[in-house]
């Protein structure tokens, strides 16, 4: 006699159960597993992907004004010497095209400026409004605007053409990205063949004793500094925050490695509170 497999109706009350709880726990798991890769990091917190662009806009439409004297009071003047050597690695001459992305107000793309000369060109690139607008006023302030120009642009999506720059340089702006590793291979794509990356960011201090005096420092001094100077607390604690969340030097240097970058080195600064990354386009 031919043997017949049993129909829903037919099997048994604990076997449909199981069955219904299979499909009805799917669809779960996938949503769960889904909403988790839609969310990225606004500091310590969780946010959506989508959210996080115009919350750090928010953050510097906030500090924009008040932006260069934050960045001297905060390092004690220390950041002029870390970009005064990002400089100094830039290897760039008369003639050449360079790229400040993240430029915010300036500072390397002023010296760039002179250094590319006449007939060289400087980019001045930054996803904010409001920091491109503080930057254009100091440099015109400052006479530089013949080589200059400005663009506002998202380092995940530059646009720009395929080995157009010599050199791009990010100070203190890959952590505000969504996507890094995006933002890497869009910069990796507009340099030209031989062209260098420099990453001038926070990273990982090197001792343990430093690294406690540097979260003391963070948390709980410069949050305070920044509801005094500027009247915006909240935006320095995201600062704080946002450095401990970027990637440690090996991780980043890895990242770099990942979209292309060759010859890729990194140097500590003042302990490894800031690192700066190299890699060549070849």
């Amino acid at each position: 006699m031919q043997s017949t497999k049993p129909t829903s109706a037919e099997k048994p009350d604990d076997e449909r159960s199981e069955n219904l709880l299979d499909h009805l726990s799917a669809p779960e798991d996938t949503a769960s597993e889904k909403t988790a890769s839609e969310q990225t990091h606004f500091g310590f917190k969780q946010v959506a992907k989508e959210q996080k662009q115009s919350m750090v806009a928010d953050v510097f439409h906030s500090v924009a004004a008040k932006y260069d004297v934050m960045n001297d009071l905060m390092s004690l003047g220390i950041h002029r010497i870390w970009k005064r050597y990002t400089i100094d690695c830039s290897g760039i001459r008369p003639g050449q095209k360079v790229l400040d992305l993240a430029g915010g107000t300036g500072d390397l793309a002023a010296k760039f400026s002179r250094m590319v000369g006449a007939t060289g060109q400087v980019t001045l690139a930054d996803i904010n409004h409001s920091m491109l607008l503080v930057g254009k006023e100091k440099l015109t302030n400052m006479g530089i605007m013949s080589n200059l120009n400005y663009v506002q642009a998202n380092a995940e999506a530059l646009p720009f053409p395929d080995n157009h720059f010599d050199l791009v340089t990010m100070a203190f702006g890959l952590r505000n990205v969504t996507e890094k590793s995006n933002a890497l291979a869009s910069i990796f794509r507009v340099l030209k063949p031989g062209g260098r990356l420099l990453v001038l960011e926070f990273s990982k201090p090197t001792s343990d004793v430093l690294s406690k005096i540097y979260d003391t420092y963070s948390f709980h001094l410069l949050p305070k500094i920044g509801q005094l100077v500027a009247n915006d607390a909240e935006s320095y604690q995201y600062l704080a925050e946002s450095i401990r969340m970027h990637p440690d030097q090996e991780t980043l240097e890895g990242m770099m490695k990942e979209v292309g970058f060759e010859q890729t080195t990194y140097t500590n600064l003042t302990g490894g509170i800031v690192a700066l990354h190299r890699g060549f386009k070849f």
